[in-house]
């Protein structure tokens, strides 16, 4: 754990790609700003050399689509949307990860 988030670092990077995935449910969004935004809800700070490998990984299998937007006045960026498998993926996530908290919550009591 560091001390800016509560999760060790190999919580953090088992989940950032369902945590991705759920991001880009609501709409694409370059790196930073998912990076932003996850950061914003407690996750901790995801460094670039995480993060992009990460999309990298997502948009290989085919999990997010990307293209390219022109800056205005600043450089251009890659943005990543949700491809239809995507979707799915993100649901059959959620699915076994609400089955593991149930067992956590169960186990040993």
């Amino acid at each position: 754990m560091s001390k800016d988030s509560p999760f060790p670092g190999s919580w953090q990077r088992a989940m950032l790609p369902m945590l991705l995935l759920a991001e880009l449910f609501t709409g694409r969004a370059h790196g930073y700003a998912l990076s932003k935004s996850l950061q914003d809800r407690g996750f901790g700070p995801i460094k670039g050399a995480t993060l992009y490998p990460a999309l990298a990984k997502l948009e290989a299998s085919g999990l997010v689509e990307t293209r390219w937007e022109e800056g205005q006045g600043g450089p251009g960026r890659k943005v990543y949307e949700l491809s239809d498998s995507g979707y799915a993926e993100l649901e059959s996530h959620r699915a076994n990860f609400d089955m593991l908290a149930q067992l956590v919550r169960t186990t040993g009591r």
